[in-house]
Formats: C-alpha cells, structure tokens, sequence
C-alpha cells in the first residue's frame, strides 16, 4: 500500500539525483567561459577591442562543440543507452575544462573550449531522457524540472568560486567535480524502456537523420528547436553582453557579464523548479511555456527599452528574464516527449544543443548590425526572431502532458 510520501521518494530516487548533480557541474563549466571570458583573456595580453572579438569567437567554439556534441552523444544514447553517454561526456568536459586551467594562449583556449563543448552537450539529454523514462507519467515534469533546477544553481556557484579563486583555479574546481560525480554514477540503473528496446534488434535506433526523412517528424524535430530560441537569446546575448548593454543605456557603473549571467540563472533555476508545478497545475506542457515566454518578452523589452539607469536594475531584470526562461527543462521534455523510445535520446540531446548552437547565428547577427543600427536596436532585431519563432513553435506543437512514452518511432 503506498504512504503519502512515495512521489517523494520517486522523485529523490538515484537517477533524479545524479542527473540533477550532473546538470549542476554541467552548467558550472558550461558558463564559467562566459563568467571569466573578460579577465582570463585579458591575462594573456589581449587588448580590449582583442578581448570582446575573441570572447565571441572563442564562444562560437563552444557553442559549435555542443552542435557536434549534440549529434553525437544523442546517437549514443539511442545506441548504447543512456548511462554510456552520462558518463563518456562528463569525462569529456572534465578533463577538457582542467587543461583550460593551463591554458596560455587564445588559439589553445578555442579548441579546448571545442572539447568543452563537444563533452557538455551530452548532459542534459541523456539525464531529462533516463529521469522521463524511469518517472511515473505524473511526476515526468516535476521530476525533469527539480532536475534542472538543481543544476542550474551550478552557475551560481561558478560565479562565487571565480570570486573565491582565480579563474585557472575555478576550472580546476569544475573538472575535479566532475571526476568525483563519476562515482556517484556506478550505482545508477539503465532505463527499462530502453533496454527493452535493445533486444529487438530489428528495430532501428539513434538514427538521427530519420528525423529528416518524415516531413511531419520533420517539422516537430524543428519545432521542438524554436521553443528554446528565447532562452539562449536572453543568455548568450542580453546576459552575456550586458557590459555592452549597459554601456549603451549610459549606466556609469560598468556591468560585470559574469554577475549578469549567474542573476540571469538564479532566475532561470527558480523559473525551472516551479514550471513543472505550473505545467502540472494546468494540465498542459504548452500552456506553461507560453506563459514563461511571454512574461520574459516583457522583461526583455524594459531591459532594450525602458531606460533602465543602474546597474542594480539590469541586474534584476536578468533576474527576471532568467525567471522567464525558466522553462528550459520543460522544453527538453517536451522533445523527449515527442518522440519514441528508440529515438528519444537523440532527440532530447541534440534539440537543446541546437538551441545553443544557434548561438553562433546570434551573435554573428548582432555583430553585423550593431555598427549601421546600434548594440539596443541590434539586440532587438536578433530578439524579435527568436521569439517570432518561439511563440510559433509552441503554440503549433502537439501537446504532450500525460503521454504515455513506451512507443517506438517507425
């Protein structure tokens, strides 16, 4: 007979636990280039003008590490299954962020931030796919929500360890986490689901190009993509260049990018423990999203528009946006969701790692218009897309809450 406290139990089972642990020292090295991006450049001789065209190049790196990535570990996860990826990304992006702590020259930096990339895209897929795949139907969104979080409070504490030591020092402290979290994870079990599918060898699995073979398979492969456009424009341009921001508001106090982002996940942590309540409450997976996404458009046309004047103000409306984008495990859900067991890694892992690739597309274009339309208008210009696309995806998608996952993509 069940007690009052099984969901609670369910949902601290082991599987949440790493995969929210693992999503924290995710997030802890996949924002710390962005948190130290100006003083670590800076140490190796780099002019200003030098810093703010490297900075951008080398997090193009990065974000094209987590597209290849993105491919790569999602077949895996279909392949191999999930835990095979857990655990081969996280040495990745361990060893990959210790050798940053020695880095001396910009070139080097780039291709170790590649390798960063490449490791960290594997992360949250493979964790949202096990955690959705071991879970009840009914706890599915609050269990992927505790799971992101959990982890994106690992970007506060990449904020306070750069306080705490030097920026070689916090990527130190980010592989050595990593490396301890891999024995955490011998305990965890396979998804039954997925096992279940791997002895039918007949079937077909983390064939990523069948995505493109089905123009309806297509179409919601693309869709899941546009709902997480807004994110990665309020965190890879507003947050990220929020000293060029401010600057161009005319606030005296300079702004710290790496105080901006790690507001901007404080928000974004508390936005994601509560959607999956939200989603819950309301019956529906899109209903939720479209929410977020709306209240964090508002927050990002008083950032652009609204004169803010102080750097405290900027702060909080990162705070704000963060708490609006708050929706980011939702959407990872609701890729997994979509698709079959024999398919839902691939989808899960390479979805968001698209999203983030697509960084690369933002800030190219924020780049090219800044010099005829200004940083305010430039930004604007690139958000408008972002959520054009976003608004659209979520609004056409199917529906997903409550659905039975133990199918199979034909």
């Amino acid at each position: 007979m069940s007690t009052p406290t099984t969901p609670i139990r369910i949902l601290f089972s082991l599987p949440v636990i790493v995969a929210a642990l693992g999503y924290f020292v995710d997030i802890y090295d996949l924002l710390l280039f962005g948190i130290v991006r100006l003083e670590s450049l800076r140490a190796m001789g780099l002019s200003e003008d030098q810093v703010s065209s490297v900075g951008a190049s080398i997090l193009n790196w990065q974000m094209s590490g987590l597209l290849v990535g993105g491919i790569l570990w999602g077949v895996m996860g279909d392949k191999r299954g999930r835990l095979s990826v857990l655990f081969g990304s996280i040495i990745t992006y361990s060893l990959a962020n210790i050798a940053c702590g020695f880095v001396q020259d910009p070139d080097t930096y780039r291709i170790l931030r590649f390798i960063a990339g490449v490791g960290l895209a594997g992360e949250l897929g493979a964790g949202i796919t096990l955690v959705s795949e071991v879970l009840p139907k009914e706890l599915r969104a609050i269990g992927t929500s505790l799971v992101a979080g959990i982890g994106l409070f690992g970007a506060v504490v990449a904020y306070f360890t750069v306080q705490l030591f030097s920026w070689r020092g916090a990527y130190f402290v980010g592989g050595g986490m990593g490396i301890a979290l891999l024995l955490l994870r011998i305990g965890v079990f396979e998804s039954g689901m997925f096992n279940s599918v791997k002895e039918q060898r007949h079937i077909e699995r983390g064939n990523f190009f069948s995505f493109f073979t089905q123009r309806k398979r297509l179409f919601t492969y693309l869709k899941c993509i546009g709902i997480g456009l807004p994110t990665w424009f309020v965190i890879g341009i507003l947050s990220t260049f929020s000293n060029e921001f401010g600057k161009a508001l005319g606030i005296a106090e300079p702004i710290k990018p790496g105080l901006s982002i790690m507001w901007c996940y404080v928000g974004l942590a508390v936005g994601d423990l509560l959607s999956g309540f939200i989603s819950h409450a309301l019956h529906s997976r899109k209903k939720a999203v479209a929410l977020m996404m709306a209240f964090t458009l508002i927050g990002c046309l008083v950032f652009l528009y609204a004169g803010v004047s102080s750097a405290q103000a900027l702060y909080m409306l990162c705070l704000w946006m963060g708490f609006g984008i708050g929706y980011w495990a939702m959407f990872v859900t609701i890729g997994a969701e979509q698709f079959g067991t024999n398919l839902r890694a691939t989808a899960a892992t390479t979805v968001p790692n698209m999203v983030r690739g697509t960084v690369v597309g933002m800030t190219s274009l924020y780049g090219i218009l800044k010099p005829s339309l200004n940083t305010i208008h430039a930004g604007a210009v690139v958000g408008l897309i972002c959520f054009i696309i976003g608004f659209y995806s979520i609004l056409t998608i199917a529906e997903t809450h409550g659905k039975d996952l133990d199918f199979l993509e034909e």
